[in-house]
C-alpha cells in the first residue's frame, strides 16, 4: 500500500513563506514523478508544480512561477513545495500526488496514481 503523507500547512499572512512536505512510503515505491495540486473552496483542483524524480526537472503553473519551488530528497523519498511571497489567492487545500509510471505531462491529474490527504494553507491579507 503506497501512502503519501503531507505536512507543513498552516495559517500565514500575505508575504510569508511555508514549506510543504510529502513523504512517500509503502512497498518498494519509488516515485517517477511527483506533483502538487491545490483546490480552493468552490473551485476545481488545479496544478501547482511537478517534478520528474530522477532528472529533477520541474514544471510550474504560471500563477506560482518565481514564488514556489518544488524539490525532492531521494534518500528520504520525500518531496517539498517551498512557497514564498504567499498571497491570499494561494489559500487552498494542497495535495501531493505521485506516480511510478512514465507520464507525458506533469500537470494532468490523471497522470497520478497516488494522492495525499491534503493540507490546508490559509493566507490572510
Amino acid at each position: 500500500q503506497v501512502q503519501l503523507v503531507e505536512s507543513g500547512g498552516g495559517v500565514v499572512q500575505a508575504g510569508d513563506s511555508l514549506r510543504l512536505s510529502c513523504a512517500a512510503s509503502g512497498r518498494t515505491f519509488s516515485p517517477n514523478v511527483m506533483g502538487w495540486f491545490r483546490q480552493a473552496s468552490g473551485k476545481e483542483r488545479e496544478f501547482v508544480a511537478g517534478i520528474r524524480w530522477s532528472a529533477g526537472t520541474t514544471t510550474y503553473a504560471d500563477s506560482v512561477k518565481g514564488r514556489f519551488t518544488i524539490s525532492r530528497d531521494n534518500a528520504k523519498n520525500t518531496g517539498y513545495l517551498q512557497m514564498n511571497s504567499l498571497k491570499p489567492e494561494d489559500t487552498a487545500v494542497y495535495y501531493c500526488a505521485a506516480s511510478s509510471r512514465t507520464v507525458f505531462s506533469l500537470s494532468f491529474t490523471r497522470e497520478y496514481d497516488f494522492w495525499g490527504q491534503g493540507t490546508q494553507v490559509t493566507v490572510s491579507s
